[in-house]
């Protein structure tokens, strides 16, 4: 089997890389950047912009059996919140779809994964943290918190008339906060695992470290072996989706600040400041994928975590933090 993977320098396209040559794949691995923290394994790498319809046409000839779709314009509540970058979430994510699934058309490419995002669902059904409603159906009436929503709710729609239109069978996952090692940490694009792991790495004991708002909003965060399971899964099934692949482990952010400290040994104090939050709750709901592929997570949140940590302080330890 050959695969294509966009987006292969990302964390979630790299570890996916990974999976698929596991599993005997030919892959192709296309964007814009190599992996930061390591190698890609893919068999050949390219390096484009996949905003150029050329460059898409270009990298999606010859014999490609699936594709997965994981190139986006994204990062943390500090980049998608803030308002500061709506304009490009929404140009470059689009365009990038655009681009490929005329691409697939154009080559007649059948079998797409397109990696989409719980920030589609409506901001009213997220108001309580402790009872958010993230069931796939009440994605409608749309009402996104960010334009990084909109746009995904957008590209969903995209994949699913071109699957109506041109029988390219395409399979949609909405990724609830997937974290794990070799994930950004830095930078202002990272999300907040990964910048809760760094604040406490680079805390000096009996200090303190800042969390964004009161730290009562609430999250469920899935390590990202778990995911790339459910990704296989979903692809290798009859089922097009949209469907979660999250966690149903639901915590405050001070409560994972706190996890955090505790996994690092260290004695440290949490003071809360202004910043961007998005909704007050979120949460998987994994009812739908359960019933179509028998997924859920296998592992506690803390195990995920701890592997995280323990990683990005080791990175800290080596390379300090720009």
């Amino acid at each position: 089997m050959r695969a294509l993977v966009m987006g292969a320098g990302g964390f979630i396209g790299h570890h996916l890389v990974k999976r698929l040559k596991s599993e005997g794949y030919w892959v192709r691995g296309v964007d814009l950047k190599t992996p930061e923290f390591e190698p890609s394994v893919a068999d050949e790498f390219i390096i484009g912009d996949l905003r150029e319809p050329g460059f898409c046409l270009e990298i999606t000839r010859g014999a490609v059996d699936e594709i997965y779709q994981l190139a986006a314009d994204m990062g943390g509540a500090g980049y998608i919140f803030t308002g500061d970058h709506d304009a490009m979430i929404m140009h470059n994510s689009a365009t990038i779809n655009l681009n490929i699934l005329e691409a697939c058309r154009v080559h007649g490419i059948k079998r797409i994964f397109y990696s989409s995002s719980a920030c589609v669902y409506p901001a009213a059904n997220q108001q309580d943290p402790k009872n958010p409603n993230c069931i796939e159906s009440s994605a409608y009436p749309a009402e996104p918190d960010s334009e990084y929503g909109w746009e995904k709710l957008f590209s969903e729609r995209l994949y699913q008339a071109y699957q109506r239109n041109f029988g390219i069978s395409v399979r949609i996952a909405r990724f609830h906060n997937i974290f794990g090692p070799l994930g950004t940490f830095r930078g202002g694009k990272e999300k907040a695992p990964a910048a809760l792991c760094r604040k406490v790495a680079t805390a000096e004991n009996g200090g303190t470290i800042e969390i964004w708002g009161d730290g009562r909003q609430s999250r469920s965060f899935l390590y990202i072996d778990e995911a790339i399971e459910g990704v296989r899964l979903l692809m290798q099934s009859e089922f097009s989706g949209p469907v979660n692949i999250g966690s149903e482990e639901m915590l405050t952010i001070e409560e994972l600040a706190g996890m955090i400290i505790g996994i690092s040994g260290k004695d440290l104090a949490i003071k809360h400041i202004q910043g961007p939050q998005g909704v007050r709750g979120r949460n998987s709901d994994n009812r739908l994928i359960y019933e179509k592929l028998s997924w859920a997570p296998t592992r506690p949140l803390v195990e995920g975590i701890e592997k995280t940590y323990h990683w990005i302080e080791k990175q800290v330890e080596r390379n300090g933090v720009d």
